[in-house]
């Protein structure tokens, strides 16, 4: 079987920001006893800048400069920690930084598969970071957990576990609501489950609704995920047996989405966005159909021909992503029209299907 497993940095660091070793033996523990079992594995890390914070003696500064300074620094005491205890169990480990930049460009995303498989011929274990010293859209947002989904997505994984600092999610927050109980299972992540999951952690930069949002890449790539405790005996073990109750298991789709897709759908960030009536919704829901000019109502925010752009319908919400084939101009000057009234030299489709993906 092959396992993606993400550890967040409020599993790998210490309330006071130190780099929690105890767990991160835990970890390797478990997953050198799966890698034994003859399971392929990738441990995807957080903790780089929290790690960086505690040898350099500072605060968490609020400059993006400075906060990808430290993570240069943290991440070679992540690794350290990571190869050392690796070694005790026999086991050589690799280090692969990745950035959504590496799944954006089509090169890239090959030559990081089979940077992953020939690690895996030499018997490596690849141990992922984000790239946090140079993306610093992921020190913003905070990427690891798509990472994760994206690498479970660009390996053909079997499983996605993405392991933090509670059970998994739950129906309510448990320091407002004692009688918050685990969500066991998730068919499919809809709005009213997003709507379960809090804020941002305090030591990390994800949080319940990231891991939503990564288990939901890993379903359409046809990946089931477990969401669930780091601190939990033999998580990982049951997760991969497919233990009940672990924490919260989010089913993989039927229908696959193509990699591609889900590249356009959440790799690229959105430079803009265009509102369409429900004729063109309904079309690109039911019928696969592209998009036509006809269909667009309103063009938002300036972007270029073949930049991501979020589709939203008449009661603007998000349903679908695509790739412009026109810049934010053009679009707008002929939005509305019909395929005769365009001049020659503009092509009614401004979103082809192939570029587009639906996300609800």
């Amino acid at each position: 079987m092959r396992v993606v497993v993400k550890i967040g940095t409020s599993s790998v660091t210490n309330s006071d920001g130190q780099v929690n070793a105890v767990a991160i033996e835990k970890l390797v523990s478990e997953v050198s006893k799966a890698i034994k079992q003859s399971h392929d594995l990738i441990v995807v890390t957080s903790g780089a800048i929290t790690a960086g914070l505690e040898r350099l003696g500072i605060d968490r500064p609020k400059e993006p400069a400075i906060l990808q300074a430290v993570s240069a620094v943290g991440q070679i005491d992540l690794m350290n920690v990571y190869s050392e205890l690796f070694l005790e169990a026999e086991i050589i480990a690799g280090q692969v930084l990745l950035s959504p930049n590496d799944f954006r460009d089509r090169s890239q995303y090959l030559h990081a598969k089979t940077t992953f498989e020939k690690l895996w011929e030499l018997s490596v274990i690849p141990v992922v970071n984000e790239n946090d010293a140079v993306a610093d859209d992921a020190i913003r947002f905070g990427d690891n957990d798509r990472i994760a989904a994206l690498v479970a997505n660009l390996l053909d994984a079997d499983l996605l576990v993405l392991l933090t600092d509670t059970p998994g999610l739950l129906t309510a927050d448990p320091r407002i609501h004692p009688q918050a109980s685990l969500v066991e299972e998730v068919a499919e992540v809809t709005r009213s489950i997003e709507e379960m999951a809090g804020g941002v952690g305090e030591r990390g930069s994800g949080g319940m609704a990231s891991k939503l949002s990564a288990a939901k890449i890993a379903s359409w790539s046809g990946v089931r995920t477990v969401i669930a405790a780091a601190s939990r005996e033999n998580v990982l073990s049951d997760a991969i047996s497919g233990v009940a109750g672990i924490g919260t298991l989010v089913a993989a789709r039927d229908a696959h989405v193509s990699a591609r897709k889900l590249w356009i759908g959440f790799a690229l960030p959105a430079q803009g966005s265009i509102l369409v009536d429900l004729g063109a919704k309904t079309a690109l829901l039911s019928k696969g159909t592209s998009l036509l000019a006809a269909g667009v109502l309103e063009v938002i925010g300036a972007f270029s021909e073949g930049d991501a752009i979020d589709i939203t319908g008449p009661d603007g919400l998000v349903f679908a992503k695509g790739l412009s084939s026109v810049d934010s101009t053009t679009l707008d000057q002929f939005k509305g029209k019909r395929t005769e009234e365009l001049p020659g030299d503009v092509s009614p489709t401004f979103v082809h299907r192939d570029d587009l993906i639906v996300l609800s």
